[in-house]
């Protein structure tokens, strides 16, 4: 990808280390690399991951409002359909197997972005993204006594990396938004070691939308949770 951004990306705000407010909206980031096609399709591939992670939260009733960066509201709540692209043959299948069915066709699609757009950087972090999704399943389907086969989405796609460590302080982890700050922090790192730090190609693009995603996703969670405590009981 084109090392011809530099304009582009020295106008975008620093950002901080997790935890801190992000600069900038996804759907902000989206307009300012509009003029640059390849790396807004990998920027919104995956941007959108957290809307389909928004998507499930609005659906289980688990939050009342989203701030999708590249679906609607609409879609979010079921409203309307997803695109094309996202619709997997699920059938009559169960909820569950429904949205890995979803998942599987949203990592295809990125996967597809990537080779299409010559992003390296997208390539790579969704066969990171894949294998840790897998590994978690597999966590999980181990804790109930399951077996983990069926919980598997693109295994095909997944690079091949040793979890271990980080599903350990996973599984200690005392609350469930303290398990998501591990998972978080690992994405973080695994970033910081992938970027295209000053080359000025698209893909220091895609990294930054891929940290700007993080940033967003815990400012969003601080903001839920300060208007649950904030509620009348």
């Amino acid at each position: 990808m084109a090392g011809d951004n530099y304009y582009l990306i020295s106008a975008l705000p620093a950002l901080g280390r997790l935890g801190t407010p992000p600069p900038m909206t996804p759907a902000a980031m989206l307009a300012h690399v509009s003029d640059r096609p390849p790396a807004r399709e990998a920027v919104e591939a995956i941007f959108l991951s957290d809307d389909l992670l928004q998507r499930s939260s609005i659906l289980a009733e688990q939050v009342d409002a989203a701030e999708p960066a590249v679906l609607t509201a609409a879609q979010l709540r079921d409203q309307q359909p997803l695109p094309e692209f996202l619709v997997g043959a699920a059938g009559g299948a169960s909820p569950r197997a429904s949205e890995d069915t979803l998942w599987e066709t949203y990592f295809r699609h990125a996967a597809a972005v990537a080779a299409r757009v010559g992003s390296e950087f997208l390539a790579l972090w969704v066969a990171h993204e894949v294998a840790l999704r897998n590994a978690l399943a597999a966590a999980r389907a181990r804790a109930l006594g399951l077996d983990a086969e069926p919980y598997l989405v693109a295994g095909d796609l997944a690079e091949v990396a040793n979890f271990d460590p980080m599903i350990a302080d996973w599984k200690a982890a005392p609350t469930p938004l303290a398990a998501a700050d591990v998972l978080d922090h690992h994405r973080w790192d695994w970033i910081s070691s992938h970027d295209a730090w000053f080359t000025f190609d698209d893909d220091e693009l895609v990294a930054y939308g891929a940290r700007l995603l993080l940033l967003a996703r815990w400012d969003r969670i601080s903001r839920q949770g300060i208007a649950r405590q904030a509620r009348p009981a």
